[in-house]
């Protein structure tokens, strides 16, 4: 079963990435974009032809599929109506790109009936490969090697956790968060898509990002990732998280773990987030 998404999906990002790695040898010149939150954004040419190579492709695999892209006009209403939606993040984590620093990734998630029900995440720079499908578990392919079955850890106690946290978009709050939950260690790394790397592979056990400013394309493909390595993915309230809205913004933040310690994660966010005047916010359809 979705044998031949996945199949697409990873000739994708790798074509997409083979292209971003040749822009990544030039010089990276930045533009200014107003995105679906209205706040300015970096975009280069780099995120529109990778959206291309992705976007054509599915269209043409997958024809009567829904297509949201960061880097593409959203038809919020056939989305809306689409049993099943491809949701692209070309470059996650293009300030990394920009920067030099290795952290950015392709990410193509796909959902159905609202559901995440595939996901790939390339790290072209780090030549990674995540991948996994509803029901057929989480897989990482380092270097074109053999697969390997990635398994979240079952730590409970925060002591002894690790904490993944962004590199570019760090909230002063965080220290606040660092400091009450004692964590083991923090690691700051760029793109959404490679700290759920993280966690599926025990580098870390807890993601947790303060900012309402991440979309549909930044959590769908580390989501089915995630669940499938045996984490879970909500909001910071522990809701799960919506993929049938028009806003296609997550406001309430995310929290992903390895799942054993979720639910008291919740629990201890709860008096931090109210601390912060930090409340749910409730999307309609």
């Amino acid at each position: 079963m979705l044998k031949n998404e996945l199949e697409t999906a990873i000739a994708l990002a790798r074509s997409a990435g083979k292209r971003i790695l040749e822009f990544y040898a030039l010089e990276i010149i930045a533009e200014q974009k107003f995105g679906a939150d209205n706040f300015s954004e970096p975009v280069t040419i780099a995120d529109r032809t990778a959206s291309k190579i992705i976007v054509e492709g599915l269209a043409g695999a997958f024809p009567k599929d829904a297509i949201l892209s960061e880097e593409e006009a959203d038809d919020a209403d056939d989305r809306m109506i689409g049993k099943r939606v491809w949701m692209i993040d070309p470059i996650d984590g293009t300030w990394g790109f920009i920067k030099k620093d290795g952290d950015f990734g392709v990410q193509i998630g796909l959902t159905e009936n609202d559901q995440p029900i595939l996901g790939v995440v390339f790290l072209p720079f780090h030549n990674e490969l995540f991948y996994a499908a509803r029901g057929a578990g989480a897989f990482l392919l380092e270097n074109n090697e053999k697969p390997k079955r990635l398994e979240v850890s079952g730590k409970t106690n925060f002591t002894a956790m690790n904490l993944a946290s962004s590199r570019n978009h760090r909230s002063p709050k965080m220290h606040r968060i660092i400091e009450d939950f004692g964590f083991k260690q923090e690691i700051q790394r760029g793109s959404v898509g490679l700290k759920i790397g993280l966690i599926a592979r025990q580098i870390a056990d807890i993601y947790i990002h303060l900012s309402p400013r991440t979309k549909f394309w930044d959590s769908c493909a580390p989501q089915i990732i995630l669940e499938e390595a045996g984490g879970k993915m909500t909001d910071l309230f522990g809701a799960p998280l919506r993929y049938d809205l028009h806003d296609v913004q997550n406001h309430n933040g995310i929290l992903a773990s390895n799942g054993a310690a979720h639910a008291t994660a919740v629990n201890k966010l709860r008096a931090l987030l109210n601390e912060f005047g930090r409340f749910k916010i409730t999307k309609s359809v």
